[in-house]
């Protein structure tokens, strides 16, 4: 397996394909992942900007506390990476449709990003932060929820019976999205 470091991957880098290997500190912008086998890479402290990770296959592959800003991933399997220390960040970026089933994502920021229907189910997400992220038809079921700061997200719905939610952070604005359930009618 390749060891890359401290290299920028830029559009007109990626004539030929990246090799699989284990890549740390290094920035890729602009490239199109998209449909792309990365499984068993590794990404060490790397930074994703403007890139288009949509439907890429992620199978054991390792994001060791790296960002995303900027990106869109539609539909993409985060729940088949590699698990042990996985950690990301998001910013302004496109995750409709993506699975984070049963991962451990413990103090992840996402910000102003579009969630629409993530799946979140069986997540620890403990401490996250969703910063004004639409959460339209977002799946939390199982979910912990402990300490997570979801006072400028919107259009989610969690069932508080279904998730563990003590001391979560809520906007009185958001509150009726954990009382769909009830069909009550807020003003």
């Amino acid at each position: 397996m390749e060891y890359i470091s401290d290299k920028n991957f830029e559009k007109s880098d990626l004539e030929q394909a990246l090799t699989l290997g284990e890549y740390e500190n290094c920035t890729f912008k602009g490239l199109v992942f998209a449909n792309m086998d990365l499984s068993s890479f590794k990404f060490l402290e790397c930074k994703f900007v403007t890139c288009d990770i949509s439907n890429t296959r992620l199978d054991n592959t390792a994001f060791n506390n790296c960002s995303f800003e900027d990106c869109k991933i539609l539909g993409t399997r985060f729940d088949r990476c590699e698990s042990m220390l996985l950690e990301f960040s998001f910013k302004n970026s496109l995750l409709d449709h993506c699975s984070f089933y049963q991962l451990k994502l413990k103090q992840t920021v996402f910000k102003d990003c579009s969630m629409k229907g993530v799946d979140f189910t069986e997540c620890d997400l403990s401490s996250a932060s969703f910063v004004n992220c639409n959460l339209e038809n977002a799946t939390f079921d199982q979910t912990k929820l402990e300490k997570a700061d979801l006072s400028t997200a919107y259009n989610y719905t969690i069932d508080p019976e279904r998730n563990y939610i003590k001391k979560a952070v809520f906007s009185s604005e958001g509150l009726s999205g954990l009382l769909t359930k009830y069909d009550l009618k807020i003003k």
